[in-house]
């Protein structure tokens, strides 16, 4: 197991970003401390060629440029206060009513304007038996993209030698508030050769929340039989959905037990990804949005570049008791784990 890390760059306040590299035998990854970021994840494939088989940039002034927020599609990083969205930015909580920043069509989405995926976390490196890690944590004070409550949020990141990339989060607070944190990567297992639509998904789900617009109805609905069911293993592309997916999956895990959510693999590299998590729910998007970028003089990603596994609760569960709830209150802790372990067959 190793540990490494090198100046990533500097912010327009002149903060210095430091990239961190967690490495076993068989695989290395990158993660900034910028946005929490997972910027690079190298495995072999059956070959035993390695390649990055998530999208992400070498440089940290591609995360900054305009091309690349202009539309924004969040690559690698840890998204906070609320991942998803939140209809028409209203929130309530215990009676008071906070009107959130309207960034996607008529929604709150992923925090707001500037959520933790461009913020500056502060890092501590783990070195113990068996693993290497980074612990990341960020203080968000009160009134921050107009979220009630002082939030200090903890991003523990781990490497064993199972290839199983840990991701812990923490959070408390001083005043009732909401957390949903999740992390944004976009996998392709092809190492960026091809796009997704001929990876092959299977997710444990059985349901999933019924969407009008992003939105949830509230209602939960059954997806055997349907586009939407993958309970067993097929093609991402298989059903020629025009926009693919952007969906949330109920892995009817309200207990929070850590359980196996589903697994993502692509036949001619012999990748494969298993997602196991403690959240309720998967958000599956397929990044139909991604932006085509011109990096070095040449032009990458575009739609479909990657897929999203989003562990997380449910879209809106804000505004929907129903739900489980995301509702943190002071002496309470936020706690929630998922695992992408990597596979080569």
């Amino acid at each position: 197991m190793k540990l490494e890390q090198k100046p990533f760059g500097n912010l327009a306040d002149g903060s210095e970003v430091t990239l961190f590299t967690l490495s076993n035998e068989t695989i290395k990854i990158h993660i900034a401390n910028y946005g929490a970021i997972i910027t690079c994840i190298e495995m072999p494939n059956k070959n035993g060629t390695m390649e990055n088989i998530v999208c992400g940039f070498k440089s940290l002034d591609t995360y900054l440029s305009d091309e690349y927020l202009g539309s924004y599609p969040y690559f690698g990083a840890i998204i906070g206060r609320f991942g998803n969205r939140i209809a028409k930015g209203h929130l309530e909580i215990e009676g008071q009513t906070y009107e959130m920043a309207i960034n996607n069509g008529p929604n709150h989405l992923h925090g707001g304007n500037i959520g933790f995926d461009r913020r500056l976390f502060d890092a501590e490196t783990i070195e113990e038996n068996g693993r290497v890690g980074l612990k990341l944590t960020y203080f968000s004070p009160d009134g921050e993209e107009n979220y009630p409550g002082n939030l200090k949020v903890t991003c523990i990141y781990t490497l064993n030698e199972e290839n199983e990339l840990g991701i812990q989060y923490y959070a408390e607070t001083d005043k009732t508030t909401v957390v949903n944190l999740t992390n944004h990567t976009y996998f392709n297992l092809t190492g960026g050769e091809e796009n997704i639509l001929n990876h092959e998904l299977e997710l444990t789900a059985t349901r999933m929340t019924e969407m009008v617009e992003q939105i949830p109805t509230g209602k939960i609905i059954p997806v055997v039989g349907t586009v939407y069911d993958f309970n067993k293993s097929k093609k991402i592309g298989e059903a020629g959905l025009e926009m693919g997916y952007d969906d949330n999956f109920v892995l009817d895990n309200e207990s929070g037990k850590l359980i196996f959510a589903g697994c993502l693999s692509e036949e001619k590299s012999g990748r494969k990804v298993e997602v196991y998590t403690t959240q309720p729910g998967i958000q599956v998007y397929t990044g139909f949005w991604n932006p085509v970028l011109t990096i070095d003089g040449e032009k990458k990603f575009g739609s479909f570049s990657g897929i999203a596994l989003e562990t997380q609760h449910y879209p809106d569960s804000v505004n929907r008791p129903e739900f489980p709830t995301t509702l943190l209150k002071p002496g309470e802790k936020y706690d929630q784990k998922t695992i992408y372990k990597f596979i080569t067959e």
